[in-house]
């Protein structure tokens, strides 16, 4: 999972009363989403959203626990905040999120760096809590890091930050219930559950009505979406994204994660079925090996990963599947590591995130195994993977030269403002000459004639 610091620089704020609330954003989409639920929350007690930190009230790091370097990057920026806690003692700093549940004892007893800890379903409780703070004694502190059953925010509608105001993240579902030993959401997410399907289309109809071109339909594991009330239709998530297509052929669609053990063929049939549903699928393996894929209790084994590939292959031959990869989990041997670059010249990925292994405090990983392959190795075997990857996407992209793409335009193109840049339909980047014939937001039809292993370029066919 890519860890990035995600910036809103276009946002200027009118200062209400002095309630001014800086957010900054670690880690995944989900991440980005929970940010945007919760400046929904703090806009309806008063609080607007600033990108510039030396006016703000209210100081918030959304973050992540997923990989170690994500939280050291955390452990620093807070240090930093510090100075503008120095410049106005009334300044309240928060930690919010996967690593607040986490690390809540030592954020607050131990480093005492913030003010605030709040976990990721409890974002309900920031104002009150913030209000207890300004108005209490030298030293309050709030907490609140409570898991949920249910789903949290069904009624909000999020604060869309997005760069370009064409694309919103729509969460369907919180939580996972599938323990993966090295995997910490668990624990600091909770278990699987679903939103009420139609507050998610309700959702999906506004961010259309509002000029929107493509949602990007987040979970967990989307594929576990599941949603039973009596005297309504039971739906699960091949038909909740089949009515989100619906809601009109210009509106895209795209989803992730998909967990492997649960892609089905419905699923990949109801991709099919819908030419706005993107031919794109992101089928995270992890590693090649089924002994270690047993060892990470990911419930599938290399044969049934390489059926599913092929299933989306033989039904979508132009699907573009990108992964996740661990390089160096406890008791990785040579022969795991060969079988992991085995399988990712089977499948001929498009894109991967790749990783070194870190263990995460509280995972059955950390608690029964023993993080056993030295560091120069895990490096090593990192360094050969993305050298390997850097080839299946370079080969990739050569596959689509010649090839035309129905392109959503995303703006002009850092290199040159002779180019405009934007998405395919499988999710590739495409920069193409313009010739002042179109527009942000626009859908252009662009023929590739080359490209580089990150990305495809061409020209507008008129």
């Amino acid at each position: 999972m890519e860890i990035t610091k995600i910036n809103y620089d276009k946002f200027t704020p009118v200062i209400p009363n002095g309630l001014l609330l800086y957010i900054e954003t670690y880690g995944c989409q989900m991440n980005t989403n929970d940010t945007e639920v919760i400046i929904s929350i703090m806009k309806q007690h008063g609080y607007t959203y600033t990108t510039e930190l030396a006016k703000a009230n209210v100081i918030l790091i959304n973050t992540c626990s997923i990989r170690d370097n994500a939280e050291q990057r955390i452990w620093g920026r807070l240090g930093e905040f510090s100075h503008n806690k120095k410049a106005d003692k009334r300044t309240v700093i928060g930690i919010v999120g996967c690593m607040a549940e986490r690390l809540k004892e030592e954020l607050i007893e131990r480093r005492q760096l913030v003010d605030l800890v709040v976990g990721p379903d409890s974002y309900r409780s920031l104002p009150e809590l913030i209000k207890k703070i300004q108005k209490g004694k030298k030293g309050t502190k709030g907490v609140d890091v409570q898991l949920s059953r249910d789903e949290t925010y069904d009624d909000i509608t999020p604060v869309r930050l997005d760069d370009n105001g064409l694309s919103a993240y729509i969460s369907i579902m919180r939580g996972c219930n599938n323990m993966c030993s090295y995997c910490v959401v668990p624990y600091t997410r909770g278990i699987e559950r679903s939103r009420n399907p139609h507050t998610i289309i309700a959702e999906a109809k506004d961010v259309f009505e509002k000029g929107y071109k493509e949602v990007n339909i987040l979970g967990q594991n989307v594929n576990s979406f599941s949603w039973k009330e009596e005297g309504s239709e039971d739906m699960d998530f091949p038909t909740l994204i089949s009515k989100i297509a619906e809601i009109s052929p210009l509106l895209r669609v795209r989803f992730s994660t998909s967990h492997p053990k649960d892609i089905s063929d419905k699923l990949i049939e109801t991709i099919v079925a819908h030419d706005n549903i993107c031919n794109a699928i992101h089928l995270p393996a992890q590693s090649g090996s089924s002994r270690m894929l047993d060892i990470m209790n990911r419930k599938y084994n290399r044969e049934w990963y390489l059926e599913r590939i092929a299933k989306i292959y033989e039904l979508i031959p132009d699907c573009s599947i990108t992964t996740d990869i661990i390089a160096g989990f406890c008791t990785e041997t040579e022969e795991d590591h060969k079988d992991t670059l085995s399988l990712m010249e089977s499948v001929g990925y498009d894109f991967a995130y790749m990783f070194i292994y870190s263990e995460r405090p509280g995972t059955k990983a950390a608690r029964t195994m023993k993080d056993d392959v030295p560091a120069e190795v895990k490096s090593r075997r990192l360094t050969e993977i993305i050298k390997l990857q850097s080839t299946l996407s370079h080969k990739s992209n050569k596959l689509d030269v010649g090839k035309t793409f129905k392109v959503l335009v995303e703006g002009v193109s850092k290199r040159s403002e002779e180019h405009m840049t934007g998405h395919s339909g499988q999710n590739k980047v495409v920069v193409f000459e313009h010739e002042n014939i179109c527009k942000v937001g626009d859908y252009v039809d662009v023929l590739i004639d080359s490209c580089t292993p990150a990305t495809l370029i061409g020209k507008i066919i008129k």
